[in-house]
């Protein structure tokens, strides 16, 4: 009987040892054949059209630069790439969308500096940093620090010492509560140390209006919306916020040269896609994105919205993403910054 039951276990014993052999050998089977087919999916990325999702509504920067893009990358790609706008949540709406959508490459979104700061501010059903794909960083640009001439403010400093001397006098209109005008110029009080009181608007249009009016004292406004009026003589242009002046207005200073070493705010975009796009297919769309930033039509375009091409690699632009959710969080916290 006791070798019998030797017999049994030393057979079962074999059973499960030539299972374990028989899943391992699949297993070895099945990893180059993975690896072949994604490979052979990035070779013939892509075979239909690619959707662009834009968190906003038709006509703003984010809009115009997506489009663009989209119209460079179509010859390049041999695909149609289209835009689909999905305003709602500051950007949200179209963000989820397009990160529920599958990792193939061909939906993607138009991620702009604000979407890093909305992961400090929502409670988001993804993750902005580990469910994402980076592709590319498309295009940066500086913000335009303005004021109303009537304050007799023309330099950056001297903004600085009013808001120190008259506290909280001096106010700021931003494009909405939580927006990136917002947190830019909480950024910067924090670094000068002073105080102003934050006026929310809905929309840069009614800010700039407002700020050139005299209702509120400054503001950071974008290159395309507030270069004319600098201009103009509308509004008296204190400081760009990159390290780079801007070409439109040579003689206006960066912020680090008005004295503030190392402040440094761009309003950038970029694509990315959901979690999980094969790097092959990541690789050949960045590598059309360069291309189709490198021509001279493209940066001229870029230029009329005060934006420079980019050109980042996938790995640069994520570490930007995974960098800006840090520092935007920092400020939040600090600041006490809320969506009201």
């Amino acid at each position: 009987m006791m070798a019998q039951l030797a017999k049994l276990s030393q057979s079962a014993t074999l059973r499960r040892l030539l299972c374990a052999a028989a899943v391992i050998s699949t297993q070895l089977c099945v990893a180059p054949l993975a690896h072949a087919q994604a490979a052979q999916t990035a070779a013939e990325y892509p075979t239909k059209s690619i959707k662009i999702v834009v968190g906003f509504a038709p006509g703003g920067g984010s809009d115009f630069i997506a489009r663009l893009v989209a119209q460079r990358l179509t010859p390049k790609l041999g695909q149609t790439v289209y835009v689909e706008n999905r305003p709602g949540a500051g950007g949200n709406l179209g963000a989820e969308v397009a990160l529920r959508a599958p990792g193939d490459g061909y939906t993607l979104f138009l991620a702009a500096t604000s979407y890093t700061v909305n992961a400090n501010l929502y409670t988001l059903p993804f993750d902005p940093v580990k469910d994402i794909t980076a592709v590319a960083r498309l295009a940066s640009g500086p913000f335009v620090v303005a004021t109303n001439p009537g304050t007799q403010i023309k330099t950056l400093k001297e903004l600085v010492e009013r808001a120190k001397s008259e506290p909280g006098k001096l106010a700021y209109a931003s494009s909405g509560a939580g927006s990136i005008t917002h947190i830019a110029t909480e950024y910067f009080l924090s670094v000068a140390g002073v105080q102003a009181l934050h006026i929310p608007y809905k929309g840069t249009s009614p800010a700039l209006t407002d700020t050139m009016s005299g209702t509120v004292q400054f503001m950071f406004g974008t290159v395309a919306s507030t270069v004319p009026h600098v201009k103009s003589g509308k509004l008296q242009g204190l400081a760009v916020t990159t390290k780079e002046r801007l070409g439109a207005l040579p003689d206006l200073p960066t912020v680090i040269e008005s004295g503030y070493p190392g402040f440094d705010v761009a309003v950038w975009h970029g694509l990315i896609g959901p979690k999980g796009i094969p790097k092959g297919i990541v690789d050949k769309l960045n590598k059309a994105v360069i291309e189709a930033l490198s021509d001279p039509a493209t940066a001229e375009q870029l230029a009329t919205d005060g934006l420079t091409p980019a050109k980042d690699s996938p790995e640069v632009f994520s570490q930007l993403i995974e960098a800006e959710v840090k520092r935007w969080g920092e400020l939040v916290k600090a600041r006490g910054i809320t969506l009201k």
